[in-house]
């Protein structure tokens, strides 16, 4: 929570150089059984609510609560959001007052209750984000050391070779073209979440929208195949191979 939390209130231009803190989790997660609290603690006593510890403009602070909880979401451990979080309260949590519903009355804050319940979904459905969270198969980086954009990909995996999902957070509120990661098999891949999509978003934006992709025989991160793709700013986007069963969700695209 503290490494994560502390990445996620710096700067745009401060992210490269804290990279570590988005990897370094990794190297203790799989030496106790973890719960990834988001919690009170940290919101309140002029810490700043989640969504107002965000940087930037009304949009990018809610386009950065949405990866914060994406990265929680597909993050192995099991979870845990504090009231407030799911739609955005920009003020800190008070203990003898109830939570700002009014604010719902906001297509911001609506698309982000809407956004939470998704990704709740998402994780309900997809048994690579729990069915082996606690043991070391369950999770490989695709490629941990993009600091300079800012950029973390990896795999998160189910006891099923069809349940494994591609997972790819972008930082920086800059639209990344031909991002290539590579891939452990040869076939299709589609976007079944996108935290940029329109949908969440609020917006029309059509440089948003991820399609399904190909994959090349170009050898890239250790791997054999690889994709190559739009990654859209200050987003993340999962991926799963194609099959017959292949579900997208809703803001999939």
């Amino acid at each position: 929570m503290n490494d994560t939390l502390d990445y996620f209130e710096s700067s745009f231009e401060e992210r490269p150089s804290l990279h570590n803190l988005l990897t370094f989790p990794i190297a203790y997660a799989y030496s106790a059984n973890y719960a990834l609290p988001l919690s009170h603690d940290e919101v309140v006593h002029g810490k700043k609510s989640l969504l107002d510890k965000m940087p930037g403009t009304y949009e990018q602070k809610f386009a950065g609560l949405r990866i914060l909880l994406g990265y929680q979401m597909t993050h192995p451990g099991k979870k845990l959001l504090f009231m407030g979080g799911e739609f955005g309260q920009f003020i800190e949590w008070k203990d003898q007052e109830q939570l700002d519903w009014m604010l719902l009355d906001y297509e911001s804050h609506r698309t982000m209750q809407k956004y939470t319940a998704d990704l709740n979904q998402l994780y309900l459905e997809e048994k690579a984000l729990w069915e082996l969270d606690h043991e070391i198969e369950g999770y490989q980086w695709i490629c941990p050391n993009d600091y300079l954009q800012s950029i973390i990909s990896y795999i998160r995996r189910g006891k099923k070779t069809g349940d494994t999902l591609i997972v790819v957070i972008n930082f920086l509120p800059v639209t990344r073209e031909n991002y290539r990661i590579g891939v452990p098999r040869a076939g299709t891949y589609v976007p079944v979440f996108n935290s940029a999509d329109p949908v969440y978003s609020g917006s029309n934006e059509t440089e948003n929208i991820v399609t399904a992709q190909s994959t090349n025989k170009i050898p890239w991160h250790d791997q054999k195949q690889s994709i190559e793709f739009t990654l859209p700013g200050l987003s993340m986007v999962i991926f799963k191979k194609e099959t017959k069963r292949t579900k997208r969700t809703e803001g999939g695209n």
